[in-house]
């Protein structure tokens, strides 16, 4: 068993089990490879989001959370590469180090080979870059600060450039992300210093941190209503 169904089977196992769990002796013997095999496989597994837990104690062992995990997905090589075809447009976008672990979740609990038939066939698709690396990353670690500011509700310190060049410092009640206008993303928010709604477009944010405020409650409503000339819709979950 190579090592891509190996770890298929052992999420398998485990979530066979749940919620009891199984030591990695007994998994070691059950897959025919040494403990330390077992616990690096488990670590990976971890790392890529499978929700793996240690059990202490004299019975104990590893236990997945069968309540957080996928059973197995049905996605064929091909639909996996399209999902990672579509998400390799995302470089500094909002979102896009989430999109990067979905991804792994998913190809790690496609059955059998069909995750390694999927990194075969990855193998032969080439993306070009539409960024440099530089202001990719900065671009990523500005929708970083704004992703976590739009989940806990906090109001964000920018530094923005406009469209002259002129860099202000403003502080900003997020309101809703607004994406794929002309390829660019955009911040639409509560302006303290404009003591208004303004677009803030995230490549000309020079800079972004959280501050400790905790944002007034405004609906998601309350920020688009003005914007007449953009087409706008809500990312499809379902």
């Amino acid at each position: 068993m190579n090592r891509t169904d190996r770890l298929y089977a052992l999420v398998e196992e485990l979530r066979a089990i749940s919620p009891r769990c199984r030591s990695a002796a007994d998994l070691a013997a059950r897959f025919e490879v040494s403990v330390r095999t077992i616990e690096r496989d488990i670590a990976a597994l971890q790392q890529s989001g499978v929700p793996i837990y240690p059990q202490p104690g004299r019975r104990g062992g590893y236990v997945l959370d069968k309540a957080m995990s996928l059973p197995p997905l049905n996605f064929t090589p091909a639909e996996a590469v399209a999902i990672a075809v579509a998400l390799g447009s995302a470089g500094g976008r909002p979102f896009a180090r989430h999109a990067r672990t979905a991804l792994r979740k998913v190809v790690a609990a496609m059955p059998g080979g069909d995750g390694e038939r999927a990194r075969e066939l990855a193998a032969r698709v080439r993306l070009f870059d539409q960024a440099e690396a530089d202001d990719a990353a900065a671009s990523a670690d500005v929708a970083r600060v704004i992703e976590d500011a739009l989940q806990h509700r906090r109001v964000l310190r920018l530094g923005y450039r406009d469209g002259k060049g002129a860099v202000t410092t403003r502080d900003v009640e997020p309101g809703v992300f607004l994406g794929g206008r002309g390829g660019f993303w955009y911040l639409v928010g509560y302006c303290r210093l404009r003591e208004d709604v303004r677009v803030f477009r995230l490549d000309r944010i020079t800079a972004a941190a959280l501050t400790g405020e905790r944002c007034p409650e405004r609906a998601p409503e309350e920020f688009t209503t003005d914007l007449p000339d953009m087409v706008l819709r809500n990312p499809a979950l379902d």
